[in-house]
C-alpha cells in the first residue's frame, strides 16, 4: 500500500467507501468493484477492498475498534492483541507512569491501549506508511490529544523526561522470523539499554527467549490469552521480588516464582496441565506447590495431585485409569468406555496423536481424554475427563 492511497482512505469519500464494504464477502467482490469503480476512482476502490479485508481479519485481534481502524498486512500481523496491549498498559499505569516513550510502534495498538489508560504516549516508527495508520488510528478512536506519532529512527529519539520506555523491536526481515537477539531492529542490546534509561521500561521479546538472556535486574513476564502464549516481556523498575511471571488471560491471573524444580511422585486423582505462559516462565513447580502436587516426571510439565485445587494456570482433569502405554490395551479400555471421540494430550513420547487415533480407530458416543507421559518408570497413559474448577 502506498502512503498517498492510504491517505486517500481518510476523505470523506474513502470513508464512505469503507463503510459501504464494511461486511463484504468474497463472492460478492467482483460485483461490488464493477459497480464502484463506475462512480470511483480505480486505485481508491483497490485501496479500500485491501483495507476492508484487513479490518475483518482485525477483528480477532481488536474486535469492534477494528471496524474504525487502519491497517497495514505486516500490521495486522505483528500489532499486539489488543487484551495483552490492555493488560501491560494497566501494568505501566499501576506503577504511575504518566508518559511513554512508545518506540517501533506499528499501527498503534500498544499506543491506543496506552492512552486509555490515562498515559500520554509518544509513539515512534520510521515507515512514513505507519506513522500515518497509527496517527490515524489515535485520531479515529478520540485518542490524539494522549498520543503523538512521530517518524524517526527510535534510535536517535531523547527519551529524557519520560516516565518509561516500551519498545517492540522488529522481529522479522524480507527473509523471514529473526532468531538472533542481536539481529531485531533496534538490537536487543539496545532496547535493554532503552528501557533502562527511564525509571520504567520494557521491551517486547520473542517467547522463546532463553531465561539465560534475561538480566539480572529484569523481570521476565510470558503472557497467554485464551491458552496461547502470545508473548514475553522484559521489564525493569518493577520492584519484582522474582524474576519470572507468567500472566493467563483474560481472567489476568498473574504467577510469579523463581523458575526452581519440585518433587516428581506417583500419579493421584488429578492431572494439571499448565498453562503455555506458566511452562515458558519455567512455573510448573509453582503451580505444583499452589495445588499441593508434584510432577508426573522431572522433566515433564505434568502435575499431579490427589486433591482437586482451583488455579488459573493450569486446567485439571480427573484420572480415571493409569497404566503403562501400550496401544493395543489402550484400544480395548476406550472400546470398554464406548469412546467416539478421543482427546489425545502428550509431553515426552515420540508419537503424534494423529497417527495414534487411526490406530485406536475410536468409536461410540462418549468422549474420553487420553493423556501419554514419559516417567522415569516408563510411559503412562492416563484416560480422564476435563474436572469443573
Amino acid at each position: 500500500m502506498e502512503i498517498e492511497s492510504f491517505r486517500a482512505l481518510l476523505t470523506d469519500q474513502g470513508r464512505a467507501l469503507l463503510a459501504e464494504l464494511r461486511e463484504f464477502t468474497p463472492d460478492q467482490e467482483l460485483a461490488l468493484a464493477t459497480r464502484l469503480r463506475r462512480d470511483h476512482p480505480v486505485e481508491l476502490v483497490r485501496a479500500a477492498f485491501e483495507q476492508a479485508r484487513l479490518r475483518q481479519r482485525a477483528r480477532a485481534k481488536f474486535g469492534a475498534d477494528a471496524d474504525v481502524m487502519y491497517f497495514t498486512p505486516d500490521g495486522v500481523e505483528q500489532a499486539t492483541r489488543r487484551s495483552v496491549a490492555e493488560w501491560r498498559a494497566a501494568r505501566f499505569s499501576g506503577l504511575g507512569v504518566r508518559r511513554l516513550a512508545d518506540l517501533c510502534c506499528g499501527i498503534g495498538g500498544d499506543a491506543i491501549a496506552l492512552a486509555r489508560a490515562g498515559v500520554s504516549v509518544l509513539a515512534v516508527d520510521r515507515s512514513p506508511l505507519t506513522c500515518a495508520v497509527a496517527e490515524a488510528n489515535a485520531a479515529a478512536l478520540g485518542l490524539a490529544d494522549r498520543v503523538e506519532v512521530r517518524c524517526a529512527d527510535v534510535m536517535e529519539v531523547d527519551t529524557a523526561g519520560f516516565d518509561a520506555v516500551f519498545t517492540d523491536p522488529a522481529r522479522r526481515t524480507a527473509r523471514g522470523r529473526v532468531f538472533d537477539p542481536e539481529a531485531y531492529s533496534p538490537p536487543l542490546s539496545w532496547a535493554l539499554e532503552a528501557a533502562r534509561s527511564t525509571p520504567f521500561g520494557a521491551l517486547k521479546v520473542a517467547p522463546g527467549i532463553p531465561h539465560e538472556l534475561v538480566p539480572e535486574d529484569a523481570e521476565a513476564e510470558w503472557v497467554s490469552d485464551h491458552g496461547e502464549v502470545k508473548e514475553a516481556v522484559i521489564w525493569f523498575g518493577t520492584g519484582a521480588e522474582a524474576p519470572y511471571r507468567a500472566t493467563v488471560l483474560p481472567g489476568g491471573g498473574s504467577l510469579a516464582g523463581t523458575g526452581d524444580r519440585a518433587e516428581a511422585g506417583p500419579v493421584g486423582r488429578y492431572l494439571y496441565e499448565p498453562d503455555g505462559a506458566v511452562i515458558r516462565a519455567g512455573l510448573v513447580a509453582d503451580v505444583a506447590r499452589s495445588v499441593g502436587g508434584r510432577l508426573v516426571d522431572p522433566q515433564i510439565a505434568y502435575v499431579t495431585a490427589d486433591e482437586l485445587v482451583p488455579t488459573a494456570f493450569a486446567h485439571a482433569y480427573e484420572i480415571g485409569e493409569v497404566q503403562p502405554y501400550n496401544v493395543k490395551r489402550l484400544k480395548a479400555l476406550l472400546r470398554e468406555r464406548g469412546a467416539g471421540t478421543v482427546v489425545i494430550k502428550k509431553r515426552g513420547i515420540a508419537i503424534t496423536p494423529e497417527e495414534l487415533r487411526r490406530q485406536l480407530k475410536p468409536s461410540g458416543p462418549h468422549e474420553v481424554t487420553v493423556i501419554l507421559s514419559r516417567t522415569d518408570n516408563g510411559p503412562l497413559m492416563m484416560l480422564g475427563q476435563p474436572a469443573a474448577m
